[in-house]
C-alpha cells in the first residue's frame, strides 16, 4: 500500500459491492455519477472506488468464464467480503441497503423510494413489508444492470417496461427470491408469456416458443414471438442465468 493511503474498513467494502452489484459492468470507471456519489459518501476519491469495483470483477465466475480478468491487486478482505456477499443473497443486499442508508443520513425507505403512508406505523409486517421492497428494488437493479438494460429477447431498452423476471418463482422459492442467476431480464409482454409457459429459454440460452402460441392464427403473435423461436438471447454483461434453473422452468413450466 502507497504511504498515505488508508485500508479500506469492512463497511467501506460492503458499500462497493452493493454498487457493484448495481452498476453495468462497462460503466464502474470514475466519471460514473454513482461512483462519485459513493466516494464522497466513503471520504475516498472516485478512481479509489473504481478500482475496488474492478478488484470485485476479478473474482466474478461470469466474468471469468468471458475471459475478463479484472485487477489482480485484490485483498483478502476483498475476497471475504465477495464470498460473504454471494453465499448470502437472501440477507446480505439488505444488509448492504441498510448501511447505505446510514451512510447517506437518510432511511431506508426514503433510499428505496418507499412510500412510508403505504406501510403499517411500526411492527413485524411494516419490517417484512420494507424487507420485501428493498430487495425486489435491488434485484431489479442487478439483473437489469447485467443485461445492460435491455430485454434479453428483444432487446428494448425503455426502463419503464423492463422487468427483473424469476426463471423459478419468487413465491416457490424463497432461497432463490435474491440470486442474480435466477433472474432474467425481459419486457413486460415477455415477461408475462415466460411467466405462463409460452415460452422459455434452453440451458443453451436459446429461445422457444409455445406450440399453443404457434398454433394461434392472430399475426401479431409472428411478430411479437415467433420470429424469436431459436434465436439466442442477448447475453448478460455480468450473470448468466443458471442452467439448472433453466431447466425447471423448462420441465416444469413451459408449455411445450
Amino acid at each position: 500500500m502507497k504511504e498515505g493511503q488508508k485500508l479500506w474498513t469492512k463497511d467501506e467494502l460492503i458499500l462497493a459491492i452493493n454498487l457493484y452489484c448495481k452498476l453495468p459492468f462497462g460503466k464502474i470507471h470514475r466519471n460514473n455519477p454513482k461512483i462519485i456519489e459513493l466516494s464522497q459518501l466513503i471520504g475516498r476519491t472516485p478512481n479509489s472506488v473504481s478500482f475496488k469495483l474492478v478488484n470485485f470483477a476479478s473474482f466474478d465466475p461470469s466474468l471469468k468464464a468471458r475471459g475478463i480478468k479484472g485487477a489482480s491487486n485484490a485483498s483478502k478482505l476483498d475476497l471475504e467480503i465477495w464470498n460473504q456477499f454471494y453465499s448470502n443473497w437472501d440477507k446480505l443486499p439488505f444488509e448492504s441497503e441498510k448501511l447505505l442508508a446510514k451512510y447517506s443520513n437518510s432511511s431506508i425507505e426514503k433510499l428505496n423510494d418507499i412510500d412510508v403512508k403505504e406501510l403499517p406505523k411500526e411492527g413485524k409486517v411494516r419490517t417484512q413489508l420494507v424487507k420485501i421492497r428493498v430487495n425486489q428494488n435491488f434485484f431489479r437493479s442487478m439483473i437489469l444492470s447485467s443485461y445492460d438494460n435491455k430485454c434479453c429477447i428483444t432487446g428494448l431498452s425503455s426502463h419503464e417496461l423492463l422487468v427483473a423476471g424469476h426463471i423459478r418463482p419468487w413465491g416457490l422459492d424463497e432461497k432463490n427470491r435474491m440470486n442474480p442467476e435466477n433472474g432474467l431480464s425481459l419486457n413486460a409482454l415477455h415477461d408475462k408469456a415466460f411467466e405462463s409457459g409460452l415460452i422459455t429459454i434452453l440451458p443453451n440460452y436459446k429461445i422457444k416458443v409455445s406450440s399453443v402460441l404457434k398454433k394461434s392464427k392472430d399475426e401479431s403473435i409472428k411478430n411479437y414471438f415467433l420470429k424469436y423461436d431459436n434465436q439466442s438471447i442477448l447475453p448478460p454483461r455480468k450473470i448468466f442465468p443458471a442452467k439448472e434453473f433453466l431447466e425447471y422452468h423448462n420441465d416444469e413450466r413451459f408449455k411445450n
